[in-house]
């Protein structure tokens, strides 16, 4: 049962996010809405970065962040990110296909260099450093694409735009 609910919440949140790359304008991927936020195409691009660290979650007893770069240069098209987030959500359906009880409920490690972050069963390293922290990320892409005046999906109920439709 807790494997079941696992991957419809995962499935749900990964089409849900896709729905918001499908609206990314190629004319504004470097747009940023502050000098210290992230481009349009730069949080993109952080988004298909957290799909690679969910599929890590399962392939990997630990991550360590002091081993991957801070930041990824962003790619540059729409096409190019749906492309990754395609292909990575490929590989995260799999790997849960694969997965068991036993397997979800193995230790996962995050570590920075020899610092311990967190330490967790491998289903809710899955939940917390991977899904919701790309909703979190999600959420601020739908503020963009608002701030661009360009009209942002429903996640959990119709949007103001779907509404007005």
């Amino acid at each position: 049962m807790v494997r079941q609910l696992i991957i419809g919440d995962a499935m749900y949140e990964l089409a849900t996010t896709r729905r918001i790359l499908e609206r990314l304008p190629d004319e504004h991927m470097a747009w940023r809405p502050h000098d210290k936020s992230m481009t349009l195409g730069g949080l993109a691009t952080h988004l298909i970065n957290l799909l690679n660290w969910q599929v890590a979650i399962f392939q990997h007893t630990e991550f360590d962040l002091s081993t991957v770069p801070l930041r990824r240069e962003a790619l540059e098209s729409r096409s190019d990110i749906l492309d990754e987030f395609d292909a990575n959500v490929g590989k995260i359906d799999k790997l849960l296909a694969d997965s068991d009880e036993k397997t979800l409920g193995e230790e996962w490690t995050l570590r920075h260099g020899e610092q311990i972050i967190r330490r967790e069963p491998r289903a809710l390293a899955f939940r917390t450093f991977g899904l919701s922290h790309m909703i979190h990320h999600r959420a601020q892409l739908g503020v963009y694409l608002r701030l661009l005046n360009i009209p942002v999906p429903g996640m959990y109920g119709p949007s103001a735009d779907e509404e007005a439709q």
